[in-house]
């Protein structure tokens, strides 16, 4: 068990198994950029032994890599994921994942993606969303530069 400082100053018991599941999932959501381990210990209210020592473990179990930085004149390291999650968002809803025919679909066969009406259709309306929101995003940026423009003539 590992002991906490909550910031009440009450101790609390931990194991160390949900410290490092905790620890690893804080170091992934920083994304290919990593966490200073000193930041990551004053979230997590950690000491810097047993934090050193999750680092540690995690890095033995191949799920990070530690680099040595000099932050504000101390040395540190920066926990950085070596597996991040993949991002599905971009296939979410793509007609290939509910399809009764994906077992059959090859590029040269009867039933292709390179003719897969589907697909296209898919790609299309996914293509028109994104569109939109750019226009509005444009939108709404030519709006925001014509009052600022409106308001500092009037002034």
């Amino acid at each position: 068990m590992l002991i906490r400082q909550d910031d009440n100053s009450e101790d609390r018991e931990e194991s160390i198994e949900d410290l490092t599941s905790k620890v690893f999932k804080l170091i992934v959501e920083q994304g290919k950029e990593g966490i200073l381990q000193s930041r990551l210990w004053k979230e997590l209210n950690l000491t810097s032994r047993d934090g050193s020592r999750i680092a540690m473990r995690l890095e033995k179990r191949g799920l990070v890599t530690r680099q040595r930085v000099l932050e504000n004149g101390r040395w540190t390291f920066r926990l950085i994921a070596l597996r991040l999650p993949l991002d599905t968002t971009s296939i979410e809803g793509a007609p290939c994942i509910t399809c009764n025919l994906e077992s059959m679909c090859t590029e040269d066969g009867s039933v292709s993606p390179n003719t897969c009406r589907l697909i296209e259709n898919w790609v299309l309306v996914e293509m028109s969303k994104r569109m939109d929101a750019k226009k509005d995003i444009t939108n709404t940026t030519t709006a925001t530069t014509t009052n600022i423009q409106i308001e500092s003539m009037q002034e």
